[in-house]
């Protein structure tokens, strides 16, 4: 069996790629400099986080998913800590996915297993299809007392690795990179989805899944979208369109409907915070070019808000000098500061 996804390019559809791709345009055109597009890269990592993970049941507000990410100490369940933490680790490691020469049922599991670290009633499930029948429901009244309504039941359990291996099949196919990377980020979500191969961490693996897609199309290549806010703002719109789909045509129209609104959604958000950040007016001034190397320096001072010479000298594995070199390069730019004297200089962001 062959996995062929259904839909028609609707004027909803259409008119949504039409906006996404002019506000995109304008986000790919600001000449940014390093220490806010830093700024906006982590900023969307902790939105999704915190949002996919409340979209579950997590109970950690944005600040404290923050104040997580810096590693300060929070008041919160280990189950709620760990989760956040298992989804800021594997949003990390997008990038690493992304140079992988093809999809694999192993890195399926292993993004599954990255989001359900040590947060799963039993640690054999991390990583692992499952095991047994599952079914997407919630606890309703009848009068008498509460009853589990039944939702949606998802194939049966021994179809999964088969279900999985031909739709990992279909994205390795070059004519699959065709489609609209929109399109196929909404394909991929709702196809993990349909599938749910696991005991839990469905939909985490889905969101992931349909970021990885985004980021690997060179669609969000700069990693500025959050797209979980979407959905985390209306979660019953979320649940609602996912259950647009019948379970027998399984025509993914209306659910892509709802994904390219929520990508546009998402898009807007970065655009907005584009066009009031104090980009550089002249069109003809060069934007502040830094190499591989500063980049990760402006980008590990953003995660852990300081640094110091000797926590570069761990990163790149070079000399204090040769770190010395490239940070005063930074500081000349205006990109960082330096705060403090001798041995206690720490650098942090220049605010721009």
């Amino acid at each position: 069996m062959l996995f062929i996804p259904k839909y028609t390019i609707s004027n909803k559809i259409l008119n949504n790629l039409t906006f996404i791709s002019a506000g995109r345009e304008v986000i790919e055109n600001a000449k940014l400099v390093p220490q806010w597009e830093a700024k906006l890269r982590r900023q969307a990592i902790l939105q999704s986080t915190h949002s996919s993970t409340a979209i579950e049941g997590n109970r950690l507000n944005l600040e404290q998913v923050k104040s997580l990410a810096e590693g300060k100490t929070i008041v919160a369940t280990n189950k709620d800590k760990q989760e956040v933490l298992n989804y800021l680790n594997a949003l990390e490691k997008i990038p690493l996915f992304s140079k992988k020469m093809e999809f694999s049922t192993a890195m399926f599991l292993e993004m599954h297993k990255l989001v359900t670290k040590n947060v799963l009633e039993n640690n054999v499930d991390s990583g692992a299809f499952r095991t047994k029948q599952v079914f997407v429901g919630r606890r309703i009244f009848d009068g008498t007392g509460f009853r589990e309504e039944v939702e949606y039941m998802p194939p049966d359990t021994k179809e999964v690795p088969y279900l999985v291996d031909v739709f990992v099949q279909w994205l390795n196919k070059k004519e699959t990179w065709d489609i609209n990377p929109v399109l196929l980020a909404g394909i991929a979500h709702y196809e993990v989805a349909r599938i749910h191969p696991f005991i839990d961490g469905n939909g985490r693996t889905a969101r992931l899944l349909a970021t990885l897609v985004l980021y690997t199309s060179g669609f969000d290549h700069r990693r500025f979208f959050a797209l979980d806010d979407f959905y985390d703002n209306d979660r019953k719109s979320y649940y609602g369109a996912l259950k647009t789909v019948d379970k027998d045509k399984r025509d993914l129209t209306q659910w892509l409907e709802y994904f390219t609104e929520g990508v546009l959604f998402s898009v807007n958000t970065v655009k907005e915070a584009v066009e009031k950040i104090d980009v550089k007016k002249s069109s003809n001034e060069a934007q502040v070019a830094l190499n591989s190397r500063q980049m990760q320096i402006v980008e590990y001072i953003t995660k852990n808000t300081k640094a110091t010479n000797r926590d570069f000298q761990s990163v790149f594995k070079i000399s204090a000098q040769a770190v010395h070199k490239e940070l005063s390069k930074l500081v000349s730019m205006n990109v960082i500061k330096a705060q403090g004297e001798g041995r206690s200089i720490v650098y942090i962001m220049v605010d721009d």
